[in-house]
């Protein structure tokens, strides 16, 4: 006698970019069916709820509405870093599965608590880091685990942006609802996709610095103008707007990391580089939306010639890919391995981070 699979029931707490990023992923994935919504703005609540067939009944302004009466059975979190806990914890102690949109938490305190609820619970906690869901950064991945680049000693990885911070006076500038700055907001997804390609080494230690040059002063955002207007001062922020680390790994490697919302370049730029014994890799994006660039080398050589490697790489699968990659968890049969740890471990390299730069020396993690 066959069964036939439950069709899961999804909601999604945040009307943001982010959070049709996962309606438009949960709307076009088998086995699931979108059937709730959250957020606080009317319009946007009333126009995405038509665009995806959401009931009337089911258009919650308060997130808690969604997890006690939404009838659901996965819930993807797309909001303010700080709202990701308490949402999590009380979806997962509802009985749900949970995808919070990165950072996982505002620090590794709030990560820990998620992760414990997953785990009292018996859930699935998952974190989208969409970008390692890139073709180049799969692609790269393969020829690292093929041993293509042989051992990686050291590696650098940066998310460098000329003007561009995300909202002068916005949620993302300040702490108690961000948690940081561009270290906890794109630096995240640079600690991710560089751990990820090194094999998952833990790190052992963090030397870090940050800096805020451009946002107390009201500048590098993408228009003082519209800061101005809005009536945005520069007291609303009191994050960094450029950070630097050295992190240390297990095994002896090291691994540079770098992130900024606002700096004097040329141009916007996110890269990783390896460094290995058998050859090295670079990849990188930047560019406007109108003039994008990216770039994958790969340097090694061929029975003692030098070369340089020209891989197919697939199309990128953004948060497609991560909101597949969650529902293939909650379908399998054992939850043990999906309780957020990993990403538990990116907040606790953040914290230290932020404590050595605080502190002005070294911070060992346990």
């Amino acid at each position: 006698m066959t069964t036939t699979p439950k069709t899961l029931r999804a909601g999604v707490v945040g009307l943001g970019w982010a959070g049709q990023q996962h309606m438009a992923a949960f709307a076009g994935a088998e086995g699931v069916e979108l059937v709730g919504l959250a957020g606080m703005e009317d319009a946007p609540l009333a126009t995405l709820g038509d665009l995806y067939g959401i009931a009337a009944e089911h258009r919650y302004h308060d997130w808690k509405d969604l997890v006690a009466n939404g009838e659901l059975d996965v819930i993807s979190i797309a909001t303010p870093t700080t709202l990701h806990r308490p949402i999590a914890v009380a979806a997962l102690d509802a009985g749900l599965h949970v995808l919070s949109e990165k950072p996982m938490a505002e620090n590794g305190t709030a990560a820990r608590e998620m992760v414990e609820a997953a785990e009292r619970n018996d859930r699935v906690l998952d974190v989208s880091f969409n970008h390692r869901q890139r073709g180049d950064v799969q692609t790269l991945k393969k020829l690292v685990d093929a041993g293509v680049l042989g051992e990686i000693y050291y590696a650098k990885a940066g998310w460098l942006r000329r003007e561009g911070i995300p909202g002068l006076g916005s949620w993302f500038t300040r702490k108690a609802t961000a948690g940081g700055g561009p270290l906890m907001d794109i630096g995240v997804h640079m600690l991710d996709m560089a751990l990820f390609l090194l094999g998952e080494p833990t790190v052992t230690s963090a030397t870090a610095a940050t800096y805020a040059e451009f946002g107390p002063r009201g500048r590098g955002g993408s228009s003082n103008a519209t800061m101005v207007k809005t009536g945005v001062t520069a007291g609303a922020f009191d994050v960094e707007d450029l950070s630097t680390a050295f992190l240390r790994l297990d095994g002896g490697g090291t691994l540079l990391l770098e992130s900024s919302w606002a700096q004097w370049i040329p141009r916007d730029e996110a890269y990783v580089t390896l460094y290995g014994s058998e050859g090295g890799a670079t990849l990188a994006w930047g560019g406007t939306q109108l003039e994008p660039w990216r770039t994958l080398d790969i340097r090694t050589e061929k029975d003692g010639i030098p070369a340089v490697l020209d891989p197919a790489v697939p199309p990128d699968g953004q948060h497609v890919a991560s909101v597949r990659q969650f529902l293939d968890k909650v379908a399998s049969s054992d939850f043990s391995n999906h309780r957020g740890h990993q990403a538990l471990s990116r907040a606790l390299v953040v914290d230290a981070c932020y404590a050595s730069a605080a502190q002005g020396s070294e911070v060992t993690l346990s």
